[in-house]
């Protein structure tokens, strides 16, 4: 954990806890009236992590000061995951996009997605909506709430206008732009990444606070990146799919940290998402089957030493 871009003006006043690509960044800002808000809490794996950086955050701030609310910009699992943690701990309130609000108030883990992607979220309780088209006061700031469909059908993106700062979540890295998970579910979705893509083009935005990865100025370029990134994906649905396949293979290696290789195959095809994602696939690969597509992603991910085999038993490395 670090925060790398303390030394841009525009950023003063917020600070930015960067948390690499498997749990999402968060933005911690304090208002004049000792009142905290937290952008995103990261993944359930590191919750106690989260809550300790936001504990020592606390403590150097003037007495009196808490946390009072955690603002979601999407609910996948890696930005949403510290928040019961934060609710217990700090008494915080929730705020989340308005797409999928009953069906968190409920947990449907199946419309929430984490059932079909294979993982953890700990049920929380959200309080108030974030919607699209208004206003977010925050750290003696007014942030535009704007629609970024695409990674997400229910993101949302921070625009501050005046300091030309967008917390941009998972629409905008500085290398590319979350995994599109409609495309996995059978949704057309890249068109609603591009709108997004040139909708933060038209913002007089100076630094981009992603969700994964340091804050940066290089806007253009990482537009023009991302762009490429999204023709490549048009062009080649299946380049898309394979990367996915071994996000969400990752990522559970991540909550498990290690497990068997047979039974790591047989997770891998009970999954719904992955199972939709070889059906897409399976076509190309007419005498394979869904563990020897999986077997395949496992050796690409051991090969780039993203996962580790000892003894047949899958590490997390």
């Amino acid at each position: 954990m670090r925060t790398p871009a303390s030394h841009l003006a525009a950023l003063d006043g917020l600070q930015v806890f960067e948390r690499g690509w498997l749990s999402s960044n968060n933005v911690l800002m304090f208002d004049d009236d000792g009142q905290a808000t937290l952008v995103d809490s990261g993944h359930v794996t590191h919750a106690a992590m989260t809550a300790a950086l936001v504990r020592r955050a606390l403590a150097a701030a003037p007495p009196g000061t808490r946390l009072a609310r955690v603002v979601n910009t999407h609910l996948h699992s890696d930005h949403v995951g510290g928040n019961a943690t934060l609710q217990r701990g700090f008494g915080a309130e929730v705020w989340i996009p308005p797409g999928h609000f009953d069906a968190v108030r409920a947990w449907d883990d199946d419309a929430l997605t984490y059932r079909a992607s294979g993982q953890l979220c700990e049920r929380f309780v959200p309080q108030r909506q974030l919607a699209p088209g208004g206003m977010l006061a925050a750290g003696g700031r007014r942030w535009e709430v704007l629609a970024a469909p695409g990674h997400d059908p229910h993101s949302v993106i921070l625009f501050d206008a005046h300091e030309g700062v967008l917390i941009s979540a998972d629409a905008l890295w500085e290398n590319g732009f979350g995994v599109v998970f409609p495309e996995l579910e059978g949704e057309s979705a890249f068109d609603d990444v591009g709108a997004v893509l040139d909708l933060i083009g038209r913002l007089d935005a100076r630094v981009v606070v992603p969700g994964h990865g340091a804050p940066f100025t290089d806007i253009a370029g990482a537009l023009q990146r991302a762009r490429r990134r999204l023709d490549g994906f048009r062009s080649d649905r299946s380049r898309h799919t394979r990367h996915a396949a071994k996000v969400l293979l990752k990522y559970h290696l991540m909550e498990v940290r290690e497990q068997p290789l047979a039974e790591m195959l047989a997770w891998y095809a009970a999954t719904p998402m992955l199972r939709s994602a070889w059906a897409e696939m399976a076509g190309a690969l007419p005498d394979a089957t869904v563990h020897d597509w999986a077997r395949a992603l496992f050796a690409e991910l051991l090969e780039s030493g993203a996962l580790r085999l000892d003894d047949g038993v899958v590490r997390d490395a």
